[in-house]
């Protein structure tokens, strides 16, 4: 006798508040670069919990550790020392080649911190209304602060008035970041994404990099780079902005950092790392021992694994391979990004790519609303990348056909 297939669960939240475009689907667990839904159907995972899921889903190391680390202290008030979270702060600090680290739990707590600091920073200097130079097209955070660093109206609209002390300018043209601040006393930094996420898979260039780099030591400001989601060695180097071979002044981390606990971090050079003092800037949640051990286990596997290397190999294969895959097909206009961080964009909306994709066992995300977005996890292989390009392009040529 043949048992009964179970129902069909359907993915609802009617309790939850309506926040987020979800598709039905509700993920039950993972292993590796896999996820399976509460009705036991399989995806590849090439969105990674958008950059999160550094070392996979249940990998074996992380999760001995974390099981070790709950069953001594989860949470610790920070009235008081936090051994692991000196033990985090010293591998950040050598791995950036900066001075401390402040700890907090997302990314918009670590762009926002960075923005404090940069406006203590101009005060501490005498200037009353510090204002901080950011990019179009950006994006930091949801805060009211962050928002208004955040280059993206639609974002924006139905939450002003926005924060002032801000001065907008457009990628890599380095003239118009020249001429947006010339003879303006106010400005304290420059705050952008070395590989923007939300915005498209935008690249700093390696000269505006260096460019910028050089033009905030002549002017005395702060080179922020907001590494949130382009960091933790999702580039193939820890941070993307080490490409151009330069050190920020502050550098705001999380997703990636904690493989799934809820971290962030702001790491400073010797600009920037006595700014705060005790009073100045906080968190409860911030450097709890178990986002600590998390991160600690997280840089460990990294390293053991050599995921750093795994992320250039992959990420060029799969890039190679889409290449080759989409070369000549109309509509598809250019792949962007670097290791295992890339954006396919196309010359339509491709919104409903994301719930065909899921349909055929893949997860991707779509972002700037034309490009594809795949962040999987650094574990990913070649086989795996394979299997995305055999899944998604047949996806995206259906799709770049319908209405030609």
């Amino acid at each position: 006798m043949t048992a009964a297939l179970p129902p069909h669960i359907e993915a609802a939240s009617p309790h939850v508040m309506n926040t987020y475009g979800r598709l039905p689907i509700a993920l039950s667990h993972g292993q590796g670069c896999r996820v399976w839904d509460v009705n036991g159907k399989s995806y590849l995972d090439a969105l990674g919990g958008i950059a999160v899921n550094t070392v996979g889903h249940n990998h074996p190391k992380l999760v001995a550790a974390l099981r070790d680390q709950i069953g001594k202290i989860i949470h610790s008030s920070n009235y008081y020392h936090v051994p692991l979270q000196e033990t985090l702060a010293a591998k950040l600090v050598e791995l950036s080649g900066l001075e401390n680290v402040f700890f907090c739990s997302t990314g918009l707590e670590a762009n926002e911190a960075a923005l404090k600091l940069a406006r203590k920073f101009g005060h501490d200097k005498g200037i009353e209304k510090p204002e901080i130079v950011v990019y179009e097209k950006a994006f930091h955070g949801r805060s009211i602060a962050t928002l208004s660093a955040t280059g993206n109206p639609k974002v924006q609209a139905g939450f002003g008035p926005l924060v002032e002390g801000f001065i907008r300018v457009p990628l890599n043209d380095m003239e118009a970041l020249r001429t947006a601040t010339v003879g303006n006393p106010n400005v304290v930094a420059v705050f952008f994404e070395a590989i923007q996420g939300e915005g498209g898979v935008n690249s700093m260039t390696i000269e505006y990099l260096q460019q910028a780099r050089k033009l905030c030591d002549e002017r005395d400001w702060l080179l922020m780079i907001d590494e949130v989601q382009c960091g933790m060695g999702r580039t193939g180097k820890w941070f993307a902005h080490q490409w151009a071979d330069i050190l920020p002044d502050v550098m705001p981390l999380a997703k990636g950092l904690g493989s799934g606990v809820p971290i962030g971090a702001v790491v400073a050079g010797p600009k920037a790392a006595h700014i705060f003092g005790p009073g100045n800037h906080g968190s409860t949640f911030g450097g709890n021992p178990l986002a600590m051990r998390a991160g600690v286990e997280t840089i460990r596997i990294m390293e053991e694994e050599g995921l750093l290397a795994n992320a250039v190999k992959v990420g060029e294969h799969l890039r190679a391979a889409l290449t080759r895959e989409l070369a000549g097909v109309t509509g598809f206009k250019e792949i962007r990004g670097r290791g295992l961080m890339l954006g396919l964009e196309l010359a339509k909306p491709c919104g409903a790519l994301v719930g065909r994709a899921a349909e055929n066992g893949l997860l991707i995300s779509v972002t700037a609303d034309s490009v594809v977005r795949m962040v999987p996890s650094l574990i990913m292989t070649t086989a795996e990348a394979d299997e995305v390009v055999a899944i998604l392009c047949p996806l995206i040529k259906q799709l770049l056909q319908e209405g030609a």
